[in-house]
């Protein structure tokens, strides 16, 4: 049985895939856990050729990741591009790590007791990603984990199978043996009980999951019941603080960017511009200015800096948003509700606590203007939130940058930077609604190796009986 998934843009068929079910789940789990010693035995840098060549072998899919990412989710040409470049890098930087993987030795009161903390491979490793940014989020539940001596699932996402069945071909040419990596499609309306089955399996010993928070409190729940660990990047609603002293333009020219990168479907996407009164109105004007040179259009055509979002859902969300907001006393400054998938840069000033938008992530483009008396007052607005990924701070003064920063209940803060910064090496996360755990770099090895405290005696025992 296959099940299949609609171009949002034409409705028509934009790529089919095995519908998988629950009950196909443990075989699958049991082939990973089977191939798990072998790898986990294999030399680092054994591990780092294959990777390496996983890094190529991608690249080379440029085309193809572009043609499914356009159909499949709306996305543009750039995007899918941006995409595959970072993906690469994540695979590069985990073959990097394998030789890193290091454990030390540590002074023990017992003479001749030689002790040490070792990092070691955990079994198999349930990756699950998201549609939004499919190539990076894809790459990155398996690249490090991989590259720890771990064996994979890659649960898909639903909303675009082909995207993510690139990836596992890509992995596939590089040599992985068999049963290393692994993919799990699924039709929609079987998604929680695949997950649940996944989750269940006990070859299965962590979870990392990218996705919306209510869906990262079922997985987390789900995976306690075995007690085991996970980790969980979700929802966000991120700030970009703009400061009296702030310069304007670079501000703007981040706002928009964090705003209205693949139309607001980022988890690190700008939701809020939180600006203080002495530059508010300023500001508005500029940004306003910006986000009307931001055209969405038909990704195919290529022409426009946005493309669509990924389904009418999206639509009907943002468009209720704005509804309340305006409802209550905002003013939109340019853009507005829309009728199709191809939605306009929407900028909504005057926001207050009193509308969904002031809290609520929105996933589309569409951004809040909070206005703040001062620093201290756009800190509190910041704070007020139970998200707590990405945020961003305006000023010339870096020393008071860096202190706001600090003070910015986030796992990401950037000082005169956007919202939206990904790097391989980094350490990526939130708090809060946002999740726990952190991937990247030797983050990631923390967050996908065993740490083991062995002991070796060279001296005679004493003991007390």
């Amino acid at each position: 049985m296959t099940f299949t998934r609609l171009n949002p843009m034409t409705g028509d068929v934009a790529s089919s895939a095995p519908a998988m079910k629950a009950g196909d789940m443990p075989a699958i789990a049991a082939r990973a856990g089977a191939a798990f010693p072998a790898w986990a035995a294999m030399g680092p840098n054994a591990r780092r050729a294959i990777l390496i060549k996983a890094a190529a072998a991608l690249e080379a899919r440029a085309d193809a990741f572009v043609a499914a990412m356009m159909a499949e989710i709306g996305a543009t040409k750039g995007w899918a591009l941006f995409n595959l470049g970072l993906a690469a890098s994540m695979v590069r930087e985990a073959a990097a790590l394998t030789t890193q993987i290091s454990g030390e030795v540590i002074p023990s009161d017992k003479p001749g007791c030689l002790a040490m903390g070792l990092k070691e491979p955990v079994g198999v490793i349930l990756g699950i990603a998201p549609w939004n940014a499919p190539i990076i989020l894809g790459v990155r539940a398996i690249a490090v984990p991989l590259a720890c001596g771990n064996t994979v699932i890659l649960k898909a996402s639903e909303t675009c199978p082909r995207t993510h069945q690139l990836i596992i071909e890509a992995f596939a040419e590089a040599g992985f043996p068999e049963g290393v990596v692994n993919v799990v499609t699924n039709a929609p309306e079987d998604a929680a009980a695949v997950v649940g089955a996944l989750i269940d399996a006990p070859e299965v010993k962590r979870i990392n999951f990218t996705g919306s928070t209510h869906v990262g409190r079922i997985i987390a729940k789900r995976a306690a019941e075995h007690l085991k660990p996970c980790l969980l990047e979700l929802g966000g609603k991120a700030p970009l603080l703009v400061l009296e002293d702030a310069d304007l333009d670079e501000a703007v020219k981040a706002a928009a960017f964090g705003a209205f990168m693949n139309q607001g479907q980022i988890c690190m996407s700008t939701e809020r511009i939180i600006v203080v009164d002495a530059v508010a109105d300023a500001f508005a004007e500029k940004f306003a200015a910006k986000a009307q040179t931001l055209v969405a259009g038909d990704p195919r055509a290529g022409t426009t800096p946005l493309g669509a979002v990924v389904d009418q859902k999206t639509v009907t969300h943002v468009n209720a948003l704005i509804a309340d907001a305006t409802a209550k006393g905002a003013k939109v400054l340019t853009g507005g509700p829309a009728t199709s998938v191809v939605m306009p840069a929407t900028v909504v000033d005057g926001v207050t606590d009193a509308m969904n938008l002031y809290r609520d992530e929105s996933f589309g483009p569409v951004v809040a203007m909070i206005r703040a008396r001062d620093t201290e007052h756009a800190i509190e607005l910041a704070n007020d939130t139970q998200y707590g990924l990405s945020a961003a701070v305006f000023t010339k003064d870096i020393a008071k940058g860096l202190t706001v920063a600090r003070r910015i209940q986030s796992g990401i803060c950037h000082v005169n930077g956007p919202t939206v910064h990904d790097e391989a090496q980094m350490p990526f996360g939130g708090v809060g609604a946002s999740g726990y755990g952190r991937f990247g770099g030797k983050a990631g090895v923390d967050s996908f190796t065993e740490l083991r405290w062995i002991t070796v005696e060279t001296q005679p025992g004493h003991f007390p009986i």
